[in-house]
């Protein structure tokens, strides 16, 4: 009965934390991530402890895990979209890896997929010769780039002319944003890589909390990129209660994971696309870069 009481208590503490929408420090943001996993695990803890006939450990521990079900399978499910009649515009964003992402097959995946605009996370000067030898400016070749050594850099790239903007402001990631005009609709386009929590929850709260909310008077707004936040953390939530919708959970793919791009530790969903409310998600995918830990992710959108 200790053991089942013990791993029900660890289960309990954690899913306080999500139900209550505390983000919590390094170690239990990194927990928060892991949601789907452990509330898998509460199910099975307190079916387990139901056979043993530990009717209160079991009960709670499945009771709870219920809950957290309710909360995290709708984003399996498609939802609804709204009525927009506008042009078609096809957005990917990648990390990079440290520059390590193949960049012939990126350039093969911008080609392939007809992408209007790439957001490039972990972008470094190295890359960037090289991605301009792979022919990626010949497909794109309108630019907002902010290339650093190592993880700190990132940029857009764009099929149409763009505006340079600042909507997010100085930090210790590049975080570029820029104006497009697609079919008359100007378009804001933020290319989103805050700190990773495990490295600063604070730092990670802080960037995620300086993006842009959507503006209903003004132009149309899409964040994409690596948020290094799932949907179970509530600092991310926060854009989502803002008012922006997350492509990939709105078509059903809410589970689709970006990272790791092997088996350990869990893969989890950090990469989104999300969009103005007035934008209405088409299409979805995640999509594999060789050479990087991350996989892209893809949303054909329809503009109002």
């Amino acid at each position: 009965m200790i053991f089942f009481a013990v791993l029900t208590a660890g289960f309990l503490v954690l899913a306080a934390l999500r139900l209550c929408g505390v983000d919590g420090d390094r170690i239990t943001a990194a927990l928060i991530a892991l949601t789907p996993y452990w509330t898998l695990g509460g199910l099975l803890i307190g079916g387990v402890a139901l056979g043993f006939r530990h009717w209160w450990i079991g009960g709670v521990a499945v009771a709870v895990a219920i809950a957290l079900v309710a909360m995290v399978l709708p984003r399996a499910f498609a939802s609804s979209r709204p009525d927009a009649h506008g042009a078609t515009l096809r957005v990917m964003s990648s990390n990079q890896y440290l520059g390590r992402a193949d960049v012939n097959a990126l350039v093969k995946l911008v080609r392939d997929n007809q992408v209007d605009v790439l957001n490039l996370l972990e972008l470094t000067p190295r890359e960037v010769r090289e991605l301009t030898s792979a022919g990626l400016f010949d497909l794109l070749p309108h630019r907002v780039l902010k290339p650093i050594p190592g993880a700190n850099g990132s940029g857009i790239a764009s099929r149409y002319p763009l505006t340079e903007l600042s909507l997010v402001g100085p930090g210790e990631m590049e975080q570029p944003s820029a104006r497009v005009e697609i079919g008359g609709t100007p378009v804001e386009i933020v290319a989103v890589h805050p700190v990773a929590p495990t490295a600063s929850s604070a730092t990670w709260k802080s960037d995620l909390a300086r993006l842009p909310r959507p503006d209903s008077g003004g132009a149309v707004r899409i964040l994409a990129g690596d948020f290094n936040a799932t949907l179970d953390h509530a600092a991310f939530r926060d854009l989502l209660h803002a008012g922006y919708v997350d492509a990939g959970d709105n078509r059903g793919a809410g589970f689709a994971p970006t990272w790791p791009s092997g088996a350990f530790p869990p893969p989890v969903t950090i990469d989104h696309v999300l969009v103005d409310p007035r934008i209405a998600v088409a299409g979805y995918r995640v999509l594999d870069v060789p050479g990087s830990d991350h996989n892209a992710v893809f949303a054909q959108v329809t503009l109002p």
